[in-house]
């Protein structure tokens, strides 16, 4: 049952290159399986990246976590909810919306939750590698 997946995948500031402080809240309830690809298109919505699912050949690089504790799963994927904006303000969209992805690690198939952007991503700039972190590297220079 879908529901009962308790891995996340992971492309932008919940990744443990970002050095993010959410990050350090996901260490806390979820272990790095490793490095991972799903099938979708990243954007650079300014200051954060955005994914879209596409049936294009192209891959968003990220990592693939599991739950610590299964029992903690529904209380650490909510807070990670309230994080990526899933519980906007009355009257507004949610800015993401979290749904079941097949992953790809180590050229296995693995079910995980992925936030998908909820919005529209025209005008926003391709991150054409799939991967933000090597982009914020170039675009930093």
């Amino acid at each position: 049952m879908q529901n009962e997946t308790h891995q996340l995948f992971v492309y932008g500031s919940l990744r443990s290159g970002f050095h993010h402080a959410a990050y350090q809240y996901l260490s806390k309830y979820f272990t790095l399986i490793g490095k991972a690809v799903v099938n979708g298109k990243l954007y650079d919505a300014g200051d954060y990246p955005v994914a879209k699912p596409t049936e294009e050949e192209k891959f968003i690089i990220g990592e693939l976590y599991a739950i610590n504790n299964a029992e903690e799963f529904s209380y650490a994927i909510g807070q990670l909810d309230d994080y990526e904006g899933l519980f906007p303000e009355e009257g507004e969209a949610p800015l993401y919306k979290r749904e079941i992805a097949t992953v790809i690690l180590n050229n296995q198939q693995h079910t995980a939750w992925i936030y998908w952007f909820n919005g529209a991503v025209e005008g926003l700039t391709e991150i054409a590698s799939g991967d933000v972190l090597q982009y914020m590297q170039q675009k930093n220079k």
